[in-house]
């Protein structure tokens, strides 16, 4: 990857004040490539927004490339932060609903960053939006949900359209089981993704996998 401007103090100081689970050194990898990535001219996708965090950091690349910066959730929680689970937040909870609701709080988050008008918010079931999405994406960020069944959606539904040099990274990246909280989907989607051949490895980042898309066959 090449040289890449580190996001402003102002933009970090959001990163970190933000509900999320992406610690600093991840944050800055995640933005380097985003910067990168902006250089084809091209959009960057978000699967799994949460709270906004790192939507924060896709947006100022974005908005430093004049591209857009997209985040696909459908807002109700993934499995590990639902009532009970560890990673559950009572503070997302709609109090009229009683079902997790992160809209409002990823909205004040861009709002406070200054950011709303570098993204796009698709509020919908990753599957359901990447059927009726036809357009090359110079980034796609995989961070959603951990079972099988939704990493495996994840991917197949949106690496096909990471354009030729774009790049394609997996978040939750879990070799060793014994470190892995929720299992091992997101590690098993790397590997789909260096198995296919479409894809070669750029760089690692504690649990961040950067893949470039070097050739057909996703």
């Amino acid at each position: 990857m090449t040289a890449a401007t580190a996001p402003e103090p102002e933009i970090l100081a959001a990163f970190e004040a933000a509900k999320g689970f992406m610690p600093l050194d991840e944050g800055l990898a995640l933005h380097a490539a985003a910067v990168e990535a902006g250089g084809l001219g091209l959009p960057l996708l978000e699967v799994g927004t949460y709270c906004g965090r790192s939507a924060i950091l896709l947006a100022d690349a974005a908005r430093g490339a004049g591209v857009t910066a997209l985040t696909v959730d459908h807002h109700r929680g993934s499995e590990e932060q639902q009532p009970g689970w560890e990673y559950h937040d009572p503070e997302t909870v709609d109090p009229a609903l009683g079902v997790m609701d992160t809209l409002p709080t990823f909205r004040r988050t861009l709002h406070r960053a200054g950011l709303e008008d570098h993204v796009v918010a698709l509020v919908g079931r990753s599957p359901q939006v990447a059927k009726v999405w036809n357009s090359p994406l110079g980034l796609v960020f995989i961070d959603g949900g951990h079972t099988d069944e939704h990493a495996s959606a994840d991917y197949e539904g949106w690496a096909p359209h990471v354009a030729t040099d774009g790049l394609l990274l997996i978040h939750d990246v879990h070799p060793d089981p014994k470190d892995e909280f929720t299992g091992q989907a997101p590690y098993r989607i790397y590997l789909r993704a260096l198995e296919s051949g479409a894809f070669t490895e750029v760089s690692a980042t504690d649990t961040l996998r950067v893949l470039r898309r070097t050739g057909p066959g996703v």
